[in-house]
């Protein structure tokens, strides 16, 4: 049933998809679709507004609309559903089987940084390539043990570092060091989204076979694709 009342509306022109407002929301109505934040459903939504605060671009604001009445129990269903970007506290995540962390580093070298890695170390010779996001080191809790074994890591962020470095450092890399496979792990929000191109476009600037995977992480840290 529809009724006038008050809901947040999200501006996708000032949304630039961060994904703050995800977790500050306890009905778990807002999730982050192909980069942006919307509402997944009216009547998830109490219209209280507590997820506004928390946007740093100023795109929620609460509007008054004829829309689909709030429904707790819905929200309820939804939340134990597993479909939500978030749990409730007594939620199936928290009763799930936990996640075997290992307490040993797999870490091979260093430095890890892509812009501190030199193109001719030895530990690049015949390597597996994991390409990681910043963001997605802390936001993936089991990164060692499923990603990391085996490969030589190299971390950034494209939004906040320099995008042509990165393909000048690729291209000389994927050009000197007969790469075996790159693994590229990254967030679902904007800022990574250039990752993937810049290392697909190296390697076919410089004309190497090397496969590529690319994983995408939500901003909860499970693996979407």
């Amino acid at each position: 049933m529809k009724v006038l009342r008050q809901i947040i509306e999200i501006d996708k022109e000032k949304c630039n998809g961060c994904g703050v407002c995800v977790p500050a929301c306890e009905e778990g109505a807002i999730q982050i679709v192909n980069g942006k934040a919307e509402v997944v459903a009216e009547k998830y939504c109490d219209g209280l507004g507590a997820c506004i605060g928390n946007c740093p671009e100023g795109a929620i604001t609460i509007i008054e609309k004829v829309a689909e009445e709030f429904d707790p129990e819905a929200v309820d269903e939804y939340l134990h559903s597993g479909k939500s970007s978030k749990f409730p506290c007594s939620c199936s995540e928290m009763n799930a089987p936990k996640t075997q962390v290992s307490d040993i580093s797999l870490l091979s070298h260093w430095p890890v940084q892509i812009k501190l890695i030199n193109p001719s170390s030895s530990f690049l010779v015949n390597s597996d390539i994991l390409i990681l996001a910043d963001c997605a080191a802390v936001a993936y809790p089991n990164l060692h043990n499923d990603f990391l074994k085996g490969k030589v890591v190299m971390m950034g962020c494209p939004k906040f570092d320099n995008k042509e470095e990165y393909f000048e450092k690729f291209k000389e890399i994927f050009s000197k060091n007969s790469i075996k496979s790159i693994t590229i792990l990254m967030m679902e929000v904007p800022c990574c989204s250039g990752l993937k191109s810049i290392v697909e476009t190296a390697v076919k600037t410089v004309a190497v076979n090397i496969p590529i995977s690319c994983k995408i992480l939500s901003i909860n840290g499970k693996i979407k694709n």
